[in-house]
C-alpha cells in the first residue's frame, strides 16, 4: 500500500507521538504550499483564489497559504481574528455567512474589512446599518441560490431549499440587492453550489451553470459586475489514503464559458474569484492515534482508539454523518499478524463514537500507533471538542523534518455576568 504524505515518515510521526502524546494532528506546511500551487495552476488565468478558514484556522496553516493565495474567506469573528493574526490584510478578506449579526459586522468594518457577501435584503440592510454606525463604506457580493447544476457533490449548498443566498425566482429581491443601500454598494455576485465534487466534469458543469445564471441576473437588473465569486467544490480525500486530483480541463473549459458570457473577464472586467478550504489543507494533515483496546463482541472486532468523534468527524453537517469511514495506516511498518476487519471506536461513552464501521488493520493490538491520512481539513474544529470533556488534540506543525510548533486546543468558559 502506498503511504501518502506524512504517513510515509514513520520516524517523524513516532517522535511526535512520544514527545506530544496522542491524539495529535500533524500539519505539513510543504503539503499546504504544494496544494495551493497545484490548484492555482488549474484555474483559468486571470483569476484569484481565497482560502476558506472553516477548513482549518490554524494560524501557521493560514499564514503559509497567504503566501500563495489572494486572501481569506471568513464567516465568524473568530475566523476573522485568525486571518488577521496570520497576516492577511483586512482589505483581502471576504466576510460571508447567512447569519451575520450587527455586532460582527461593526467589528469587521472597524477592523478594516470592506468586502462582504450578503444573503438577503435583511442581511444587506444590516450591513448598511453597520456602515452608518462606523462611518465607513463597504462593497458586497449578492449570494445567489442557483438551480441545481449537476447530481454530484458531497453537500449541496444551493439548488434546493436552503438558508444560503437569494433564489433567482425572487426577481424583485435580486434586483433590489443589486442596487446600493446607503454606504453599502454591490460589486458582483457570490455563488457556491456544492462541496467536494469528485467528478471533474460535474465540477465544471457547476461552474458553467453559475456563470450562465449570473449572466441572466445581471442582464435582468441592468447590472455590470466588477467581481464574480464562483465558489469552489474542489474535492479531496478525507481520513483515508488517496492523492489530490488535478483538474487539467477546468481552466480551458471554464474560460470558454466566460468568453461567451463575460467577454471582458480576461481584462479583469469582471474579476473572477474562487475559494477553497478542503483542497488546500486536507492532504497536509495526519491524525496520530493509539489503540487503547481490542475486543470481540457479537462476532465483530472492535479497536478502541484514543481519538473519537470529539477529535474527528463529529460534525454531521459536513455530510460525513457520524462515521467518516476512517482508514488509518500503521506507523512504522505493516505490523505483525493477519489483516483483520475491524470497527474503529473512540473513547467516548456513547455507541455513536465510531470512526469507521468497517476497515482492515494488520495485527491490531493495544499501544499500536496509527496514522489517519488526509485529515488536514475539517478536523478538530469541525468535531465535538466539548463533548464528554476529554482533552483536546494536540496540533503539531512541521516544515520538512522540523517541528515548528505544537499547541493543544482547549474549550474554555468565561463569566458574562457576576455570579450570585
Amino acid at each position: 500500500m502506498s503511504r501518502p504524505g506524512l504517513a510515509g515518515a514513520p520516524e517523524l510521526l513516532s517522535r511526535i507521538a512520544r514527545e506530544y502524546g496522542t491524539p495529535a494532528y500533524v500539519y505539513d506546511l510543504a503539503a499546504v504550499g504544494s496544494a495551493a500551487v497545484a490548484l492555482t495552476a488549474d484555474l483559468p488565468t486571470p483569476s484569484g483564489l481565497v482560502y476558506s478558514l472553516k477548513a482549518n484556522p490554524h494560524p501557521d496553516v493560514v499564514g503559509r497559504l497567504l503566501a500563495d493565495v489572494d486572501g481569506a474567506e471568513v464567516s465568524s469573528s473568530g475566523e476573522l481574528a485568525a486571518a488577521l493574526a496570520a497576516g492577511c490584510p483586512p482589505e483581502e478578506v471576504v466576510y460571508t455567512g447567512p447569519g451575520k449579526n450587527l455586532r460582527q459586522l461593526v467589528e469587521a468594518l472597524t477592523a478594516g474589512v470592506r468586502r462582504f457577501s450578503v444573503e438577503s435584503l435583511v442581511d444587506r440592510d444590516r450591513l448598511a446599518d453597520a456602515c452608518e454606525r462606523t462611518g465607513t463604506d463597504a462593497e458586497y457580493l449578492v449570494r445567489l441560490n442557483l438551480p441545481r447544476g449537476s447530481a454530484r457533490g458531497a453537500l449541496r449548498m444551493t439548488g434546493r431549499p436552503t438558508a444560503f443566498g437569494t433564489e433567482l425566482a425572487d426577481t424583485e429581491a435580486v434586483a433590489a440587492l443589486l442596487r446600493a443601500r446607503g454606504r453599502a454598494r454591490p460589486v458582483g455576485t457570490h455563488t457556491f453550489s456544492a462541496t467536494n465534487v469528485e467528478d471533474p466534469a460535474a465540477l465544471l458543469q457547476e461552474f458553467h451553470n453559475a456563470v450562465a445564471a449570473v449572466r441572466l441576473v445581471c442582464d435582468m437588473a441592468d447590472f455590470t459586475p466588477r467581481l464574480l465569486a464562483l465558489g469552489g467544490g474542489f474535492p479531496a480525500p478525507m481520513a483515508r489514503p488517496g492523492a489530490l486530483v488535478r483538474h487539467p480541463d477546468l481552466a480551458a473549459g471554464l474560460a470558454s464559458g466566460l468568453d461567451a458570457t463575460f467577454p471582458g473577464w480576461r481584462r479583469g472586467r469582471p474579476r473572477i474569484l474562487f475559494e477553497s478550504g478542503r483542497y488546500l489543507t486536507a492532504a497536509a494533515g495526519t491524525l496520530l492515534t493509539r489503540v487503547l483496546d481490542v475486543k470481540s463482541s457479537g462476532g465483530r472486532t472492535f479497536v478502541v482508539l484514543d481519538a473519537g468523534v470529539h477529535v474527528l468527524g463529529g460534525m454531521t453537517g459536513l455530510g460525513r454523518l457520524m462515521s467518516p469511514g476512517a482508514r488509518p495506516l500503521t506507523v512504522g511498518g505493516s505490523g505483525d499478524g493477519e489483516e483483520t476487519e475491524v470497527t474503529l471506536a473512540g473513547p467516548l461513552c456513547t455507541p455513536l463514537d465510531v470512526l469507521s464501521a468497517s476497515t482492515r488493520l494488520v495485527g491490531p493490538r493495544p499501544g499500536q500507533l496509527l496514522a489517519v491520512p488526509n485529515t488536514g481539513a475539517y478536523g478538530p474544529t469541525a468535531s465535538l471538542l466539548g463533548f464528554l470533556s476529554h482533552p483536546g488534540p494536540v496540533e503539531v506543525v512541521v516544515d520538512g523534518p522540523r517541528v515548528r510548533g505544537a499547541r493543544r486546543l482547549v474549550v474554555n468558559s468565561e463569566e458574562v455576568a457576576p455570579r450570585v
